[in-house]
């Protein structure tokens, strides 16, 4: 009689269990995001690891860059990192090890239907990128225009193997944008997941691998559209709730931290490689098409909308920290002067300077819900109603500001300081009377005479000064740029 077996079980079942077809005695996992949407999971269906992504051209290649599937790498806790002011710890948050998104050629060959509905699922995506996606990034420029309808792509594309992260991105941005249209599709649902976790992984370890002379361009546009991912990606929040589950993250309002890990983490970038991508055309353009960045630094001036949002800061900061006196004063003062630019500017999409320019302390004391720092975040949400017929942005004023409205005591003295952001988000409609929105804008788009030597100009005071600190200020990880109640 040959020897029994042992009964082998792994994380995505027994296989003698399903053969037999009999019940199994170990517990299946199954994410509660692939069940509500009914998409198979990466769990109980090791297969469909392979489905979504053609696989790269060598087994050295995968191994060099391993992107965790969506379901280990996005919904795995956060573990605390250490950072370090070493490029090496940019992205310091490790990513767990598991079965790698790319599958192996051979394990290809076998399935050859994956492969080719792969192969049309992202054409579909990059035709829609090329086609109509590209053309929704805010850009005020003919030029900027066709940085990313044709360079981006073609770049992604280039040199001997190309740039994985550069491809994900725009297959990411395409898939959220197409799953804004028809958000009943699951496998849009499932190709955002899967893209923006094989984007995150890919362009974190290039990171820590190094900014090179040939990645630093590549680079800093994968930041650019992960910022628009992390944007894009609270939209779905409430499509991905379940209504039946009260305790599901998704059904609780949580901080967009996400927009400023995010659109922070290009200025780091940007900082750190500006040495080879200052004489870049592609960047050029990108900064060109972005509104001539003219603050006023006094943010109580007679003209300032906003300035009340700073009243009683002096008896806020007796209580502060002495370390951080300073720091949080200007942390409030900076934040109110980029909302006051933006709030008078002809381009609606000033606004998004705002979470790419703010401190890093300012983030902090949005984390920490200090009142102050909410209502400011209330009003730059309010800002954005102006572009509510931008498929990324649709009804973000509404949902963020009522969202951190919330989040106030009934009767807070804030509450007179809320009033317009509150009034804004629930306008019908995005043309608001001068009246409502407080200030009226100029008929004809201003000059932008200047703009690049002067951005350009900035960008190099600001790497200088991080080049002349300690270290290099840290980038969140890949975890960080995802909200804590997003499935993804």
């Amino acid at each position: 009689m040959p020897p029994r077996r042992s009964h082998k079980k792994s994380r995505a079942g027994c296989r003698r269990c399903k053969n037999r077809k009999i019940k199994c005695d170990e517990v299946h996992p199954r994410c509660g995001n692939c069940s509500k949407h009914g998409v198979l999971c990466d769990f109980g269906n090791p297969d469909v690891l392979g489905e979504l992504v053609t696989p790269t051209p060598s087994s050295e290649s995968v191994a060099a860059s391993t992107p965790t599937p969506p379901s280990a790498a996005l919904n795995t806790p956060k573990t605390p990192s250490t950072r370090s002011s070493s490029i090496l710890s940019i992205c310091p948050i490790p990513i767990p090890a598991s079965p790698p998104i790319y599958p192996q050629p051979s394990a290809v060959a076998a399935s050859p239907v994956h492969l080719d509905r792969d192969r049309m699922l992202e054409l579909r995506l990059m035709h829609q990128y090329t086609t109509v996606t590209s053309k929704t990034l805010l850009t005020n420029s003919p030029v900027a225009d066709d940085i990313w309808q044709y360079a981006v792509p073609q770049m992604a594309f280039s040199g001997t193997s190309g740039y994985p992260y550069l491809a994900d991105a725009i297959l990411s941005v395409a898939a959220l944008h197409l799953r804004s249209l028809t958000p009943d599709d699951k496998t849009l649902v499932r190709a955002s997941h899967a893209y923006s976790a094989s984007t995150l992984a890919s362009y974190c370890a290039s990171l820590n691998s190094g900014i090179t002379p040939e990645n630093a361009e590549a680079l800093f546009l994968t930041a650019a559209l992960i910022a628009f991912q992390a944007a894009a990606s609270r939209i779905f929040n409430k499509d991905d709730a379940d209504p039946k589950d009260p305790n599901d993250p998704n059904s609780r309002y949580a901080l967009p931290l996400p927009w400023f890990h995010a659109f922070q983490g290009v200025k780091t970038v940007v900082a750190t490689s500006w040495q080879w991508i200052r004489s870049s055309n592609a960047v050029k353009a990108v900064i060109d098409s972005q509104p001539s960045f003219q603050l006023d630094l006094n943010p109580r001036s007679s003209d300032s909308f906003f300035g009340h949002l700073l009243e009683g800061l002096g008896d806020e900061l007796m209580t502060e920290d002495p370390h951080q006196f300073n720091t949080t004063g200007q942390a409030y003062s900076h934040a109110v002067c980029v909302i006051n630019w933006a709030h008078k500017n002809y381009y609606p999409a000033a606004s998004l300077a705002f979470p790419a320019t703010v401190s890093r302390r300012f983030v902090e004391l949005v984390e920490e819900k200090r009142p102050r720092a909410l209502a400011i975040l209330a009003c730059f949400f309010a800002l954005l109603k102006r572009m509510d017929n931008v498929w990324w942005l649709k009804d973000v004023a509404r949902r963020e500001v009522m969202g951190l409205v919330g989040l106030f005591e009934p009767g807070s003295k804030w509450w007179r300081h809320l009033e317009w952001p509150v009034r804004i988000a629930l306008w019908d409609g995005i043309t608001i009377p001068e009246d409502v929105w407080g200030a009226g804008w100029p008929t004809e788009a201003p000059e932008q005479v200047g703009v690049v030597s002067s951005m350009m100009h900035h960008i190099e005071l600001m790497t200088e000064m991080i080049n002349q600190s300690q270290g290099l200020p840290p980038m969140p990880g890949p975890d960080e740029y995802l909200d804590p109640a997003s499935p993804d």
